[in-house]
């Protein structure tokens, strides 16, 4: 394994930086979670050719990083919209209070569905995004698309379902 690290590390080093683009301060952290999950194969034998699997490995990391980040910001965007559409005028309290404690079970409702499906609802229903842009955006198919969005959409459906079901 270190000399998988010798070996390679300079250049896996360079490779995620690259990729990073303006978040290169994370390269170390994902350098450290490519070697984790090479160290959780119990038969690094079997490995044929050492730094293609390196990289890999180190592909996925970036996806799953990349859409963490672009995870992240579209809940926090969310909730601002939310907000933002919240009339100013006198509200009930126990209205507003209502309202926010439905915010929260839709969003841990969310966090239930897939990152991707959760991202796809968001830059849909939100942003308006185009299917064929999310598409790009998440490099898969349209078609993929639409059953993250169809998946999603079943998914909040259902729990507000049940939402509705347990009010008096």
């Amino acid at each position: 394994m270190a000399s998988v690290e010798r070996q390679h590390g300079r250049q896996l080093r360079r490779y995620l930086a690259a990729r990073l683009r303006n978040a290169a301060a994370d390269a170390p952290d994902l350098m450290q979670e490519v070697f984790l999950r090479l160290l959780r194969l119990e038969d690094h034998e079997s490995i044929r050719n050492p730094q293609a699997y390196l990289y890999t490995i180190a592909s996925h990391v970036l996806q799953q990083h990349a859409l963490k980040q672009a995870h992240a910001p579209q809940l926090a965007a969310t909730a601002e919209m939310a907000f933002e559409f919240s009339p100013v005028a006198e509200v009930d309290p126990a209205t507003e209070v209502a309202t926010e404690q439905a915010f929260e079970v839709i969003d841990r409702s969310l966090q239930a569905i897939s990152p991707r499906a959760h991202l796809t609802l968001v830059l849909s229903r939100c942003h308006g995004m185009p299917l064929q842009e999310i598409a790009g955006r998440l490099g898969v198919s349209r078609a993929q698309v639409k059953k993250y969005l169809a998946k999603a959409l079943i998914h909040v459906r259902d729990h507000l379902r049940e939402i509705d079901q347990e009010q008096p």
